[in-house]
């Protein structure tokens, strides 16, 4: 392979705004893996962010791509899975499998779709150094007639069409907008763009707490919620405290220490088959492929408040914050039983498909 722009490249990124500024180019924020096509003639390959190669876990995208981009280019864009009209995550880290009969079987399950929204280089230029409104006017040239499972992602130069989209998009799973300079190049690894995201927030309850990895201090605090049965699921953390408040957090939290967790309702959380019938702390990584020790149980007795983006996982009561959530305050007239799954909003449903039409 030899392009104007090689591997590994490091993506341009975004940084988080309250509001979406004017004057920019907007799209949709996709909710996916982001990657890097290469594509030299016979050659292509796909890069994560991180610059490791997604090429092999997507052999039915990698031949699509093949049969619709021009010969020699390289695109930046994002993997997708869809079920149903919406994104679908879950499914999409599902793909990331070491076994090749595994991969196999879920490119026919769960097909993925590529939705381009930057290029890089054509034939022998590069055109990182192209300002961003130079660059998307050859990307629509290029996608010109290209279909399913490769995109164009819908743009506009209109805040309002962006505010419209942000309010509507989500209920396809998308993840908010992503607001761009018209005179940017293409500056990798630096956030030179801008994202606004959905925000919501939930009373949880605090059950335990993970280790910071500098020392004694408290890393993050472990949420749960209740089912619509009762039982206390794990959903996710929060965390970024500062160095002070860490340590804060060991002394306040001390007086709901459990010494003894055996009535804890996660007190099977070190027991293997728990785990499939209960979001719990230290659950397999499909990542690491070890369990998590480090945690500290507490009497789940104090609630907080946290931010949070949007979940991921089974709606029916075993759903999990998608990323980590944000601390906002204590909440000490707020009863545990009262923090429950039925306190989260779900978005309208919208039909992706309207969303890749530009609709």
């Amino acid at each position: 392979m030899h392009l104007p722009v090689m591997p590994p490249v490091k993506p341009m990124l975004a940084k988080s705004v309250a509001r979406i500024p004017d004057g920019m180019q907007y799209e949709a924020k996709w909710d996916g893996f982001r990657a890097i096509v290469f594509r030299d003639g016979d050659e292509l390959e796909l890069g994560s962010r991180t610059g490791k190669p997604l090429t092999r876990y997507f052999p039915e995208l990698v031949a699509s791509l093949a049969e619709r981009l021009p010969e020699r280019c390289v695109l930046d864009g994002e993997i997708v899975v869809t079920r149903e009209g919406r994104l679908d995550f879950d499914a999409l880290t599902e793909r990331v499998h070491p076994a090749a009969s595994r991969v196999r079987t879920l490119a026919e399950r769960t097909p993925a779709s590529f939705v381009a929204f930057d290029l890089l280089a054509l034939g022998d230029e590069a055109l990182t150094g192209r300002a961003q409104h130079a660059r998307r006017a050859l990307l629509e040239d290029v996608f010109a007639g290209v279909g399913p499972p490769v995109h164009l992602a819908p743009a506009t130069t209109d805040p309002e069409v962006a505010g419209v989209w942000f309010e509507r998009f989500e209920g396809a799973g998308l993840d908010g907008i992503v607001a761009k300079p018209l005179d940017l190049p293409y500056r990798q690894n630096i956030r030179a763009m801008y994202k606004i995201k959905h925000e919501r927030t939930a009373d949880c309850v605090v059950a335990g707490y993970r280790f910071h990895k500098s020392g004694p201090v408290v890393g993050s605090l472990l949420l749960g919620l209740h089912d619509g049965e009762g039982a206390l699921q794990h959903v996710g953390v929060c965390a970024a405290f500062p160095m002070k408040r860490r340590a804060e957090l060991v002394e306040e939290l001390e007086p709901w220490r459990l010494t003894d967790a055996s009535d804890h309702p996660w007190a099977a959380w070190a027991e293997e088959s728990a785990h499939e019938s209960a979001r719990l702390p230290g659950a397999p990584s499909r990542w690491s492929g070890k369990k998590d020790l480090s945690w500290v149980p507490l009497r789940p007795e104090r609630v907080c408040e946290v931010a949070y983006d949007h979940m991921e996982g089974a709606p029916e009561g075993h759903s999990r914050f998608r990323h980590t959530a944000q601390f906002r305050r204590w909440r000490p007239d707020r009863a545990p039983e009262s923090c429950t799954y039925g306190q989260l909003e779900e978005p309208v449903g919208y039909d992706l498909g309207q969303v890749l039409a530009g609709e």
